[in-house]
């Protein structure tokens, strides 16, 4: 398990604590992180009891549970819980992943949950993606061809041609991986970071678009790219199992390529 731990000035401070209702037997704690920007007393680590006999096997459904049961100021983002929409990634248990797929009986002791790390808060569990998704916008992810559409037919690809997609194409966005990504902590404002480039290698290996070279020069950069040190936490971090960092070296190798 990569362990991500909060910086060393956030400093949590104990909050409030909210009790299993009288008769439960098979309590878990949850220690959820709160921040409310129009509140005092921030940021704190709230400790909910929550009846497992009556909670869906999740850390989402316990959340789910938290808030209309007993906090309804309890603030996450959550959508298809599948497992598929990226939108309830948080760090759990010292791991950033999906709360949709992350099994409450995988963890021992207490649940701590704390927003993605090294993000602005905006409330809660709810971290401010404004900067990763400019830097997505920034790779133009999307098909892009110099030749006229084929009149009767789609742009067609062979099988092989497809299977070098594959590993790429189910990125998320959750972004687990980018806020996992020291490098991204360090020079976040000028490294792309894991996720970005994944997506840019996406488009970059797919034989039917025709912007390669162009798309191959902007990240002939020291920062868009390079700050990649290859520490892995990435790829140990991906709740779909992807490799962002292989990704990262196909681009790297792609590059080097072209100089010989």
């Amino acid at each position: 398990m990569v362990e991500f731990a909060l910086p060393a000035n956030s400093r949590v401070q104990p909050g409030t604590f909210h009790p299993a209702p009288s008769g439960a037997t098979n309590v878990k704690r949850f220690k959820i992180y709160r921040y409310d920007p129009d509140a005092e007393g921030n940021p704190r680590l709230d400790t909910y009891e929550v009846d497992l006999d009556t909670c869906g096997p999740m850390v989402l459904d316990a959340l789910i549970k938290i808030k209309n049961e007993m906090d309804s100021t309890l603030t996450f983002r959550r959508s298809c819980r599948e497992g598929i929409c990226g939108s309830c990634s948080m760090n759990i248990d010292g791991t950033n992943t999906l709360a949709c797929l992350k099994p409450i009986a995988d963890i021992p002791g207490d649940v701590k949950i704390y927003p993605l790390p090294h993000m602005p808060v905006i409330k809660d569990l709810v971290p401010d993606l404004s900067l990763p998704y400019a830097q997505l916008q920034s790779v133009e992810p999307w098909l892009q061809t110099k030749s006229p559409t084929p009149p009767d037919s789609e742009r067609l690809q062979s099988p092989e041609e497809r299977e070098a997609l594959d590993g790429l194409w189910e990125c998320i966005l959750c972004f687990c991986c980018q806020t996992g990504c020291p490098s991204y902590w360090w020079n976040g404002e000028r490294y792309l970071g894991p996720a970005i480039l994944l997506q840019a290698a996406r488009w970059i290996h797919d034989s039917r678009d025709e912007f390669t070279g162009e798309r191959l020069d902007a990240l002939e950069d020291p920062f868009k790219l390079y700050r990649c040190h290859t520490i892995m936490n990435c790829t140990s971090t991906c709740p779909k199992g992807l490799n962002p960092a292989k990704a990262i070296g196909s681009i790297k190798e792609m590059l080097l390529q072209r100089r010989f």
